[in-house]
């Protein structure tokens, strides 16, 4: 309100000024007490509406008041000035007709202008009602450029991140729901057979060497529950951001070598042949040691478990721009389509839950993704004509 009396005084002070320079200080403060007092009522009747939005309704109305104060200001001052400077009732009634004719004419062309307006008002307010209502496929858009335009545009990019969010909210629900079924699998298999096992052992129904076998069989799932657990527990932190782990320089030659070489009894075991073939003149990965290994475990034990007899296991490792490459590929059955953008979940194995057998929880590609990204790198199913070739790939040092 402030601002708009001084832009009316401003402008009332230079006509006064203009006329007194051409008809003299009498006229000038005449024409200024007359002009200021049209003036103020207009602006009183404006607060007073501005005050009263709530009540005047719809802003075809509003726009109708505004046009309707100003056309009555400048009867207003039409009937000063005849009364004032004794100009003819004929004058004064032609400049009344002709001022009031020209506010009809404005009315008309706010109406016209207020149409397109109103039009584009309704419009945003129906998409965002929509869009209250759960809809999220609606891209907004007005008939002008002005800031009617920038509150759909931010109304398209409001619902856009909706829209995502809601998307990624579901997408870990269901990934939530997946994970808790599939605990719950893998801990109520156990447990079932702790349970009957120890009541064996506590019925004192069987012998000496029987408990024995029962006693070491309660051992190897309380193995299983306890790095079910532990894995778990280190895929919550890593996901979590709480990582404190020491990063340095790594030599991957010697790290896989070292990896292959104690995976190889396991491989051995199962008729799987094992092959490491990294340069000695990689450059080396900045890393945390004993994470990278692991990974490198996860993806060898991994490979072992899907190679029948006679198969064999590689573990590669490249250069290639700004990092290190490593890929371990094996000679099995490979992936399904329909499993390939599920190999990285917790707990997924593959296939239904009644078919899933107790070699391995599923998290072991889990976690190695979860240490992969925390060194900066990603990791992904390479494309392979026969089995499968997991590839991780991180920063090297020389890189920072």
């Amino acid at each position: 309100m402030k601002r708009a009396v001084l832009i009316v005084a401003a402008g009332l002070l230079a006509v006064s000024l203009a006329i007194g320079v051409i008809s003299g200080a009498h006229a000038a403060i005449a024409t200024g007490l007359m002009l200021g007092a049209v003036a103020a009522g207009a602006l009183g009747a404006a607060r007073l509406a501005a005050s009263r939005r709530r009540r005047l309704g719809p802003l075809g109305t509003q726009f109708g008041l505004a046009v309707a104060i100003m056309v009555g200001q400048a009867l207003l001052a039409v009937v000063a000035v005849a009364l004032l400077m004794f100009v003819s009732h004929e004058d004064a009634l032609l400049i009344s007709l002709i001022v009031a004719f020209t506010g009809l004419v404005a009315v008309v062309a706010a109406q016209l202008l207020a149409g397109g307006v109103l039009h584009d008002v309704e419009h945003v307010r129906d998409a965002l009602v929509a869009v209250g209502e759960g809809r999220r496929d609606l891209h907004i858009t007005t008939s002008g450029s002005d800031e009617l335009a920038e509150l759909a545009a931010a109304a398209n990019v409001m619902i856009e991140r909706l829209d995502r969010e809601e998307r990624a909210r579901d997408a870990a629900e269901e990934a939530r729901r997946g994970l808790v079924a599939a605990v719950s699998h893998d801990l109520r298999t156990p447990i079932t057979s702790l349970r009957l096992l120890a009541d064996a052992v506590s019925d004192d129904l069987v012998d000496g060497e029987t408990r024995a076998e029962y006693l070491r069989r309660m051992s190897t799932h309380l193995t299983a529950l306890g790095a079910l657990i532990d894995d778990l527990f280190e895929l919550s932190r890593i996901e979590a951001g709480d990582i404190r782990w020491g990063m340095e320089q790594v030599r991957l030659d010697g790290l896989v070598e070292e990896t292959v070489g104690a995976m190889r009894a396991q491989g051995q075991a199962r008729g799987v042949r094992l092959v490491a073939d990294v340069p000695d003149s990689l450059v080396a990965a900045r890393a945390n040691p004993e994470k990278l290994q692991r990974v490198l475990f996860n993806l060898i034990q991994n490979a072992i478990r899907h190679t029948p007899d006679d198969g064999s296991v590689t573990v590669l490792g490249r250069a290639v721009a700004h990092g290190i490459e490593v890929e371990v590929s094996d000679t099995g059955e490979g992936i399904a389509d329909e499993d390939r953008i599920h190999v990285f979940d917790a707990l997924y194995r593959g296939g239904t839950l009644a078919s899933r057998s107790d070699d391995g929880a599923g998290l072991g590609l889990a976690i190695s993704r979860a240490i992969v990204e925390a060194h900066g790198g990603r990791i992904w199913l390479a494309e392979r004509a026969g089995g499968t070739s997991v590839r991780f790939r991180l920063p090297s040092e020389s890189r920072s």
